[in-house]
């Protein structure tokens, strides 16, 4: 059975300003998302769930499905503020929904299969799929996930500090926890640190942080809803907290419930937050076209 690819792009994206899931940044318009499918589809992965806003359902649909039709299935998955189907009896009100995790959730009864998660808004290089299929085709299991390890200085921004997952990873190459960095940064040297409360501390260059790329069978909705149900019950009054994936991975590490073996890749990361990423984004695009990484006429 060939993996599933689930894209999380339900995002309001406010600090953009509009609909960047499906903004165009290569050079006929292609959507970040274009070139996740693209490397996808290359890597073996049979499917492609989008999880959404049900709102932009004819959005996504008018965008994607003429390019996709023949090359891979297509799915759709609405989040959406409703606690109901999670066995929760309670009606909360919101600004956004609860959460990475709670997107993944949202999937539940339409995925059978093995399946990765990675973000609308970010572009992860096709070493990272080809790793993840074969992960996922040959080694996941109930009890065995996974996540794609990107080397630090692969993912910095050359014009401030950014935040980064850092992964403790022991000698198996499995993951022990998921430190969250807010504000690392490369040091006029090229190093990378990091800044916290106690001041400026180093971390190593080729240090593997998460950029939200992750391995699942459908076992994590089980193993997950308790989880969000008793998160939910501890933020009811708390509009601004999200039931994060690494949340959930956390407390399956700590349980001993499942292990999540830390893939590293070589693969270059970017992504758009801000208006002003757009021409960075553009650039690096472009340089992959260029140097023949991708056709500049992605789907014909």
């Amino acid at each position: 059975m060939k993996p599933t690819l689930l894209i999380l792009a339900a995002g309001m994206a406010s600090r953009y300003g509009s609909m960047k899931q499906v903004d165009g940044f290569g050079p006929n318009g292609e959507t970040i998302i274009d070139y996740s499918i693209y490397d996808a589809i290359k890597a073996g992965f049979g499917k492609v769930s989008f999880i959404i806003r049900e709102e932009f359902l004819d959005s996504f649909k008018a965008i994607f499905e003429p390019k996709l039709k023949g090359r891979i299935e297509t799915d759709y998955v609405f989040q959406n503020y409703d606690l109901a189907p999670f066995g929760i009896d309670k009606t909360i009100e919101r600004a956004k929904p609860w959460g990475t995790a709670h997107a993944v959730l949202a999937a539940r009864n339409q995925l059978n299969e093995p399946f990765c998660v990675i973000n609308a808004d970010d572009y992860y290089g096709y070493d990272s799929f080809e790793k993840m299929a074969k992960f996922l085709t040959t080694e996941v299991s109930d009890d065995t996930y996974s996540l794609i390890g990107y080397q630090i200085d692969r993912t910095l921004s050359d014009y401030g500090s950014v935040s980064r997952g850092v992964c403790k990873v022991d000698d198996s190459g499995n993951m022990v926890e998921i430190n969250e960095r807010t504000e690392v940064y490369f040091k006029e040297d090229g190093s990378v640190a990091y800044k916290d409360a106690t001041g400026e501390h180093a971390l190593p260059n080729d240090t593997r942080v998460s950029m939200n790329f992750w391995g699942f069978t459908p076992a994590i909705f089980k193993q997950s809803l308790p989880m969000f149900q008793r998160f939910v019950e501890a933020n009811e009054t708390n509009p601004k907290a999200e039931f994060f994936i690494p949340l959930a991975a956390d407390e399956l590490i700590k349980t001993g419930a499942a292990k999540f073996k830390v893939i590293p890749t070589g693969s270059k990361w970017f992504g758009v937050t801000y208006k002003e990423d757009k021409p960075i984004v553009q650039k690096s695009i472009s340089e992959l076209v260029a140097n023949g990484t991708y056709p500049e006429k992605l789907w014909d």
